[in-house]
């Protein structure tokens, strides 16, 4: 049956119908492998995007690096999980809800908690699966049987457990401390939660009246609203000026109210007057300072950040409008010193961008330092590896310097707190269910904490709770610790970071199954708490100029379109071409058009072999059955199934196939997705389509000739050879290969996807060194005939004569035994060998191996040429000495492979052939 490939690549035509198919098969559903499996197994969580997302630039990136990692490990005979889910998003969520409300005229208050609960899973099955669906568009290869949401019974009764564990260990407890108050979410926020920004502000300087005397001391503020709250004035004990004040009091301006000078490190005698207002309900080292002096903590504001009754006659007012009045205030006392213009790290919620308020609150915290010196440890030691390198030391700055977190929220949806105060002796029960009665008094009026937990809390523990935690499960002895976490540098603490600490601490003394942890490549670790073996860091997405994307700029780019226009092969092949480690990408739609051409030319070659195989079965030279019989039987991982080698074209490229894939597998496995990207690209379009196509061409073109049984292994091979290509690129470009490869295979394939078939591994034997020099000697005289005619301004179809000198009789064999290619492929009429240099005639090239002249006559710019020539000089000068420079390099001697630095040797002698011919021909021309 004729293959019956459509003219023009459409990818929205077959994406859609290959991302359906692939779920309806359900091809990567992994069931639970049973005791006693050897097989090795790859485990990956994708990072659960929040109910309420959209898919961006950044999701793309992550999705696409996992994706190619992940068919790489499945079709290289891993057991591979890629577990999906999507988070609860507390805040998030909470304010899509709320404004949904708004619209209606109502707040969640008028609902009550359980009808606004209840309004929230409603607005969730209805809009939350978004981001879901269109990942499954995008054909990502998770396991969609066990996709979770954070707020799964089975994983809020592991989050409860987990609450109620620490607590009871005294890893969680409840204290009033300062914290970040968003007052547009109206809930506290975690330091990692508030992103700073230099913004011009004010300086202020405030004259305090020493109690009982005619002295001032001036301190000075960014923030006027709060000295409302003060409870001191502090000065060093070491400052001079001040020595005479100590334990003396000073009359707060506008309050007047009595405050003491205290003497505290708080205080910097080198840092403006050396003196500072202590508030302590208002400020994080105040609050330190206030603990150390037992100082009273007076709040001013309320949790709209209006002032308070404590603010007396401010109360009210907007903190910004207090401001200004009591700037106004203290002026028209004489107590406002001055003015200065000052920049302020000015602290914003990252979700609403709200300016954050330090505030005084009663929260649920947990005690970190100890959780964090085990996540030390682990990355320390390499039981956990970071990649890029650089961000392991990032992390253990961070660790080492960790404060406790607040892990409690003033919200409705999310994980309740798991804790109740007794109504009548204030005794606060935490427990996994609902008490009935207090654990102190025989009270029962019991009140659940309405609180709910911070959402990077539930999700922290996701690489075990995920898999059965608390139980102890068949899936924890097979798939934890999880392999790789790819991920974003923007959470390598709010989430990276708790994952190790929380999965160290709960699943301590957890062992891998032994058989598989070893088939697995991670027989050397000891650790089998943590929660991954590695962590890539991926880069950011930018703008074409580098610019970070944002609705402000008006720059941002929507993934959705980019597929529209372009198809997602293409887009992801962009993305992971550019995506070198620790380099952000500069998204560029003329290279996602340059790769969806790319598409095309996969797609043009493929209807181009159908064409010829198809005319060469109904000639009868050669069969498909046969073929898929012959490749079933030699279906391995050895590369090319019934490749026959038997030309120069055919040896050469088996031989590039099997050293691409080898590099290709070498980039895969350190994250090095550009050079992968680029290594396939090369193969795939230069050196198979843009040569090995057009070599074999008239091999293929006449079936019912006398070289039928030419022609018939020429399809064979070109087959073979396409058929693992697809293989080669399909996790990079997973829609189009799988279209193709069905096709190869008339519909009845040994598997149902490519993705199950065999990744293509490097057969030594098939690498072919003499293959690959002669063929490049080719290339190389017919590139440079090309470029030759190309100067020379020839007609494209102009046949005309070469000269050719080779000094090697090799060589000069290779030229005579391959004359046909070389006069096809560089349009040449006849090709002389000639017996002397002919760098010196006017329409030549010289190189190491021969020299080159099309015969034409044509008058020679002479200043053109000396020019090229002579940048042709320093550019071999330069590959001279940089070569010279890495054979004279020890450590490089020490580390690189024999035949590298071979090679190295022999370019070398090779260049001083070329240096010696280049300046005989300038020297001719002067």
């Amino acid at each position: 049956m004729p293959h019956d490939l459509p003219k023009a690549y459409e990818p929205g035509a077959i994406e859609a119908r290959w991302a359906e198919y692939w779920i309806k098969e359900k091809l990567f559903s992994v069931p639970t492998p049973p005791p006693g499996e050897t097989r090795p197994v790859f485990t990956m969580f994708l990072p659960p995007p929040n109910v309420t997302g959209r898919l961006h630039m950044g999701h793309m990136l992550n999705q696409t690096q996992m994706d190619i990692i992940v068919r790489w490990h499945r079709m290289r005979g891993f057991i591979t999980l890629w577990l999906p889910g999507t988070d609860h998003a507390s805040i998030s969520t909470q304010m899509m809800v709320e404004r949904q409300l708004a619209s209606q005229g109502k707040k969640r208050q008028d609902l009550g908690r359980e009808a606004f609960i209840e309004r929230v899973w409603e607005w969730k099955r209805h809009y939350g699966g978004a981001i879901l669906e269109q990942m499954k568009r995008l054909g990502v290869s998770v396991d969609w049987d066990r996709e979770y949401f954070t707020m799964d019974e089975d994983l809020s009764r592991a989050v409860r457990e987990v609450f109620v564990r620490l607590y009871g260990e005294g890893l969680v407890y409840r204290g009033k401390y300062i914290i970040n108050w968003c007052p547009r979410c109206g809930t506290a926020i975690s330091d990692l939660e508030v992103k700073h920004e230099d913004v011009p502000g004010k300086l202020y300087e405030i004259r305090y009246l020493v109690v009982g005397t005619s002295e001032y001391i001036t301190v000075a503020t960014t923030r006027p609203e709060t000295m409302l709250g003060d409870t001191a004035v502090a000065v060093n004990e070491k400052d001079e000026r001040y020595k005479h004040l100590h334990g003396k009091k000073v009359l707060l301006p506008l309050m007047k109210r009595e405050i003491p000078i205290i003497t505290d490190e708080l205080a910097n005698p080198e840092f403006g007057t050396g003196a500072v207002k202590v508030t302590p309900a208002h400020d994080p080292n105040d609050f330190q300072a206030g603990l150390r002096h037992n100082l009273p903590q007076i709040d001013v504001m309320d949790e709209r950040v209006r002032m308070n009754q404590n603010a007396g006659p401010y109360a009210g007012l907007d903190r910004y409008e207090a401001r200004e009045r009591i700037v106004k205030d203290l002026e028209a006392q004489g107590l406002l010193v001055g003015t200065k213009d000052y920049t302020i790290a000015l602290g914003k919620c990252e979700r609403c961008g709200t300016v954050v308020e330090p505030r005084l609150s009663a929260q649920w915290f947990v005690k970190i330092k100890p959780l964090a010196e085990h996540g030390i440890e682990v990355v320390e030691n390499g039981e956990v590896s970071i990649v890029p390198e650089n961000y392991k030391q990032v992390y253990l700055n961070w660790m080492r310097n960790i404060h406790d977190w607040c892990i409690s929220r003033q919200l409705w949806w999310g994980h309740r707190i798991p804790a109740w105060r007794c109504l009548e002796c204030n005794e606060i029960i935490v427990a996994r269910e609902t008490p009935t009665k207090c654990t102190k008094c025989p009270g029962s009026r019991l009140e659940q904490d309405p609180d709910v937990l911070d959402t990077w809390f539930s999700s922290g523990f996701l690489p075990f709770t995920a898999l059965g935690w608390p139980e102890k499960t068949r899936d924890q002895e097979v798939f934890y610790p999880s392999t790789l976490l790819v991920t974003a540098y923007e959470i390598l603490f709010l989430w990276v970071a708790r994952m190790i600490m929380t999965g160290c601490h709960f699943m301590k003394g957890h062992q891998q199954d032994p058989k598989i942890k070893q088939a697995s490549g991670w027989g050397d670790k000891k650790d089998d708490s943590v929660p991954f073996r590695q962590v890539y860091i991926h880069a950011l997405v930018r703008d074409a100029e580098r610019q970070k994307m944002s609705k402000t700029k008006g720059n941002v780019i929507d993934p959705l379109d980019i597929i529209e226009r372009f198809g997602t092969d293409a887009t992801r092949f962009t993305l992971a071409a550019m995506a070198a480690p620790g380099t952000d990408i500069a998204f560029n739609e003329s290279r996602t058009d340059g790769y969806r051409k790319f598409a095309n030319k996969i797609w043009n070659a493929a209807r181009f072999m159908f064409m010829n195989v198809d005319q060469a079965q109904q000639a009868g030279v050669w069969s498909l059955d046969a073929w898929k019989k012959a490749a079933a039987g030699d279906r391995t991982h050895a590369g090319i199934s019934g490749f026959q080698p038997v030309h120069l074209e055919d040896r050469w490229i088996l031989s590039r196939f099997n050293r691409v894939t080898q590099e290709v597998g070498e980039a895969l496995a350190t994250y090095r997705f550009h050079e992968a990207a680029n290594l396939i690209y090369d193969f795939f379009w230069g050196e198979f389509c843009d040569w090995y196509l057009e070599l074999i061409k008239p091999r293929l073109m006449s079936p019912n000739g006398a070289a039928r049984e030419s022609v018939g292994l020429a399809c064979g091979n070109l087959v073979s050879l396409f058929e693992a290509a697809l293989r080669l690129l399909h996790p990079v470009m997973p829609f189009i290969t799988e279209e193709i490869w069905q096709a190869v295979y008339d519909g009845k394939p040994p598997q149902k996807s490519i993705a199950l078939a065999a990744y293509p591994q490097t057969n030594e034997k098939q690498i072919d060194l003499v293959a690959e020099t002669h063929m490049a000697v080719l290339q190389d005289l017919i590139a440079n005939v090309r470029n030759l005619r190309k100067e020379l301004k020839l007609e494209t179809k102009a046949k005309v004569p070469i000269q050719v000198y080779a000094q090697e009789p090799e060589i000069r064999k290779l030229i005579e035994k391959n004359r046909g290619a070389v006069e096809r492929l560089a349009t040449v009429e006849s090709i002389e060998f000639v017996g002397a240099s002919l760098a010196k005639e006017a329409g030549a090239r010289s190189t190491a191996r021969f020299d080159v002249h099309v015969v034409y006559e044509k008058k020679i710019d002479v200043g053109a040429e000396r020019a090229r020539l002579t940048k042709e000089l320093e550019r071999i000068e330069k590959e001279i000495s940089n070569g010279q420079r890495q054979l004279g390099n020890e450590s490089f001697l020490a580390k690189a492979p024999a035949q590298v630095v071979e090679g190295l040797r022999r370019r070398g002698q090779e260049l001083q052939v070329l240096r010696s011919k280049t300046e005989t021909a300038l020297n001719e021309l002067r």
